[in-house]
């Protein structure tokens, strides 16, 4: 197992490498692209032009300015916006990240447990109601998408019936963890309902494909019953399709981030990168991307190791 480790990390740190060289050729090789004349103010002179690319290393070679970059992304962080150079990029994106990351990662563990639990009814209550009502459920949760559920659930939750407080962000360090946790509960919901509905059905899928296993019958040959015999036998084993597929789902996740931030009013990476497309912050556009690149590709670093530990055979691939 160590070893795997070891080969995904390192793997992982070509990734990263690759990214990065690839999202700046992207933002700063390509032709016609000039950061200088907007640095620069408008209506420039040649002089200031050139005086800004000095200063920013813009007159140097592709291998230097790259080199420069990635020193003022990642060590010296001094990045200025474009559109307000008093505005240094890395802060700005550190302060939003936490909560889009909040956002991301609530979304993910309750879009799992949900599902999971949802599949294992499913499965458990097979030829009764409870299976195809929930069914029901899950494929009416995929055709609502977030523009549409999130409106509907601020409406109802918290202007209808004042359960839950309005859209904003509270932090945990200023007003408390309980505050932080209601303004998080229904962009989590939200975020996580489509992704909860499908693998609802995933799980269910799954668990029926290894009901009929050897393995399977000998559990309840020893005499344990049908939901011991899911839980504990069955489980696992349905589980490995659903990390493949999760893994390849947290791009889409931080994808629907952007609108449930927007709809939820939260401060997080998705409002700052719409802001900074709209102003052409080449910056802070390439920084959100870098940072937005860097986690999923660490997130499935996560996945393959999780994978690895459910299926053993993976391992020695």
């Amino acid at each position: 197992m160590l070893a795997f480790i070891i080969r995904r990390l390192l793997g992982l740190v070509v990734v990263l490498f690759t990214i990065t060289v690839v999202v700046f050729l992207l933002f700063f090789a390509t032709p016609g692209v000039d950061p200088s004349a907007r640095l620069a103010g408008r209506n420039p002179s040649p002089e200031t032009v050139a005086a800004v690319k000095h200063e920013f290393g813009l007159d140097r070679s592709l291998p230097v300015r790259y080199g420069l970059m990635m020193k003022r992304l990642f060590i010296s962080r001094d990045l200025v916006s474009y559109g307000n150079q008093a505005l240094e990029v890395v802060p700005a994106i550190l302060s939003a990240a936490p909560v889009t990351f909040s956002l991301v990662f609530g979304a993910a563990v309750l879009w799992v447990i949900v599902s999971i639990a949802m599949g294992i009814m499913a499965v458990t209550f097979k030829g009764t109601f409870v299976d195809p009502l929930l069914m029901i459920l899950a494929l009416i949760g995929i055709s609502m998408p977030v523009f549409f559920i999130g409106p509907l659930a601020l409406y109802v939750f918290v202007y209808k019936w004042h359960i839950l407080p309005g859209s904003g962000y509270s932090p945990i360090g200023e007003d408390g963890v309980w505050q932080w946790f209601n303004h998080f509960i229904l962009p989590w919901c939200v975020l996580a309902l489509l992704y909860a509905a499908f693998y609802a059905r995933l799980s269910r899928a799954n668990l029926l494909d290894v009901m009929g296993e050897d393995y399977m019958r000998t559990a309840r040959a020893k005499g344990l019953n049908e939901r011991q015999v899911i839980v504990k036998h069955g489980l696992r084993s349905s589980l490995t399709p659903l990390v493949t597929v999760f893994g390849l789902d947290l791009a889409g996740l931080l994808a629907g981030a952007v609108i449930t931030e927007t709809v939820f009013n939260l401060p997080g990476l998705g409002q700052y990168a719409v802001r900074s497309v709209f102003s052409l912050d080449l910056y802070a556009i390439l920084d959100v991307t870098v940072i937005a690149a860097f986690f999923v590709a660490i997130a499935n670093l996560v996945v393959d190791i999780v994978y690895a530990f459910l299926d053993p055979r993976v391992r020695y691939t």
